[in-house]
């Protein structure tokens, strides 16, 4: 069988099922299977309701780790796909199911990359490990966090992860995520009187008081920026405030917003300026803070040298650097000390109606991923 059918045929195996998160629903056991076939000593990490596993390949030296998820996000509307969402099919070359792109078909590459580079070099340096769950799309509290709290039980530790979120642009390849920025929410109620609209003077609006604030955080400069990470964004993403009565000033406003964060600035930093604006403005106000992961950054290294050049020789491309995007589970590998990249195919669908991945673009990710495998641990 070629690699890229046995590619092709295991993103199919894994997009039939219909592992909607927080469920595996037999992903990982499909996984599993073909990893102990070829040596790797696993072990099955259940937290709550959440299936996760960690396997090794190797007993001594550096160790590089495949991170991932077999959870998907939920379909929407199904009759809106052109074919049944977890029944995988091939139309003009394009692959369809959900999670082609994010991130099924990243597992099966990861898989048939290292069953050949396995069979070829079976006493290879170092070790190769996976790290997968089906808690990434979620609440992300059962998965990844915890399985690297076992590995830190087991005084274990990550020099090298590869994530296989789909990083791709226009190419497979063309893009490596060699960071993220930092992600800092805040819930802000804004407290005034109630009151009739015809007597203010008896009340106290609070989308009035409000508005010089939000427009002052709206127009604040946090950052510049730096040659790894644009400048860091406010956005405002929910307001909520009002009765429906278009005669009842309300009594308290809600809003929601986020910070997307660069390395110059920390999260303190970020939540004392904020207060402070708040402060200068007098209201009347609770805030409440959400810090979903620090900005984190590999520089040039091992990790991205390898990437850099097995994409170099798998497709011509030079592929840029970029932190750019959402998070993901490297959030959380990247404090640990490890050097983290996300490498995989092209995002242009992920998440919606008719997610799709070229076929052959399997084929070839698998192969980089071979290649990165061979200059580390060669």
């Amino acid at each position: 069988m070629s690699a890229a059918s046995a590619t092709l045929q295991l993103t199919e195996q894994l997009i039939s099922r219909q592992s909607i998160t927080p469920d595996d629903e037999g992903c990982q056991a499909i996984m599993i299977e073909r990893l102990e076939a070829i040596g790797f000593q696993v072990h099955c990490l259940r937290f709550d309701d959440v299936d996760n596993f960690w396997a090794v390949h190797g007993t001594e030296g550096p160790l590089f780790c495949f991170a991932g998820h077999t959870d998907v996000v939920p379909t929407g509307p199904a009759e809106q796909w052109h074919s049944p969402p977890f029944e995988p099919t091939v139309v003009d070359g394009m692959l369809y199911g959900r999670g082609a792109a994010d991130m099924k078909g990243s597992l099966a590459a990861m898989v048939t990359a290292c069953e050949r580079f396995v069979t070829a070099h079976p006493r290879h340096s170092g070790r190769i490990a996976y790290l997968i769950t089906s808690d990434e799309e979620g609440i992300a509290i059962n998965g990844t966090v915890k399985v690297l709290e076992w590995l830190q039980q087991q005084g274990e530790t990550i020099d090298w992860c590869l994530v296989g979120e789909p990083s791709s642009s226009e190419q497979v390849g063309d893009v490596i995520k060699n960071g993220r920025r930092g992600s800092l929410g805040g819930k802000l109620i804004v407290k005034g009187v109630q009151g009739h609209v015809a007597y203010p003077q008896l009340a106290s609006n609070p989308i009035h008081r409000a508005a010089p604030v939000l427009a002052a955080l709206t127009t604040e400069q946090w950052d510049e920026g730096n040659d790894f990470f644009p400048a860091t964004s406010f956005q405002i993403s929910n307001i909520n405030g009002g009765t429906g009565a278009s005669n009842v000033i309300p009594g308290e406003l809600e809003v929601i917003f986020n910070f997307r964060f660069s390395t110059e600035l920390t999260e303190q930093d970020l939540r004392d300026r904020t207060e402070a604006i708040l402060e200068k403005h007098a209201l009347e106000y609770e805030l409440e803070w959400n810090l979903s992961g620090q900005p984190f950054l590999t520089a040039a290294g091992p990790l991205v040298e390898a990437s850099l050049a097995a994409i170099k020789e798998s497709t011509g491309l030079d592929a840029e650097l970029s932190t750019a995007g959402g998070t993901s589970d490297g959030r959380f590998i990247a404090p640990t000390g490890a050097q983290v990249v996300e490498l995989g195919p092209v995002n242009a669908t992920i998440h919606k109606v008719d997610e799709c991945v070229r076929a052959t673009d399997l084929e070839l990710l698998s192969t980089i991923y071979e290649g990165i495998l061979k200059r580390l641990l060669p």
